[in-house]
């Protein structure tokens, strides 16, 4: 797909605003965040619809998602994801906003692998202990706004915070499941799915 460097950070910006917000950036946002104009935004969103990168919900704000089978650029480096930020396995705490990556060449050698539309997230707290997910571990997440029962989710709660938990869906409620006797299971009537854990690194 043939993008420019403007197009290209709009896709990692709108990936970004989701993971920590569970919406998309507007477009005044994104014009602050690049340095350009609110019109050139819009412009350049535009095409990144027609060119199939990009989706937006009809007269729903805030709507704009990345489409599927499209992988930010770089999420699509062999061995290197994006670091987007840290994500709570104990009590749910606020994400911060920093961006850095987290080069998985550095924890398990030059071996082969293809990345898709995958993220990292550094995991504070040990409510996932027991499920081998520790305190400083990083986990790489499957940019995804669907689960089922038993997958391991980053989940953005209704107060704005994000957790790490196995999710359950039930009758009337979600019940996210820590992996720890020492934490209860957060249960809320709805939440929104950031991702799936595909897998965990360790630096020892």
């Amino acid at each position: 797909m043939n993008l420019t460097p403007k197009q290209l950070r709009i896709l990692s910006l709108i990936r970004d605003w989701r993971v920590r917000h569970g919406y998309s950036p507007t477009m005044q946002e994104l014009a602050d965040e690049i340095g350009v104009s609110k019109v050139t935004v819009f412009e350049h969103v535009e095409a990144l619809i027609k060119k199939g990168a990009l989706v937006r919900e009809a007269n729903k704000a805030r709507s704009l998602s990345i489409a599927d089978g499209i992988a930010v650029p770089d999420e699509a480096r062999p061995m290197r994801f994006p670091l987007v930020g840290k994500i709570a396995a104990g009590y749910p705490i606020e994400k911060v906003a920093e961006q850095d990556e987290l080069d998985i060449m550095n924890y398990l050698g030059p071996r082969p692998g293809k990345a898709g539309s995958t993220f990292a997230l550094k995991v504070e707290g040990d409510s996932m202990k027991d499920e081998g997910i520790l305190d400083g571990d990083f986990v790489l997440i499957e940019r995804t706004e669907t689960a089922g029962n038993g997958d391991r989710v980053v989940a953005l709660l209704p107060d704005g915070q994000t957790t790490l938990k196995t999710f359950y869906k039930e009758a009337d409620h979600i019940r996210l499941q820590p992996a720890n006797s020492a934490f209860a299971p957060i249960v809320v009537r709805d939440c929104k799915i950031q991702g799936i854990v595909r897998g965990v690194v360790r630096r020892y």
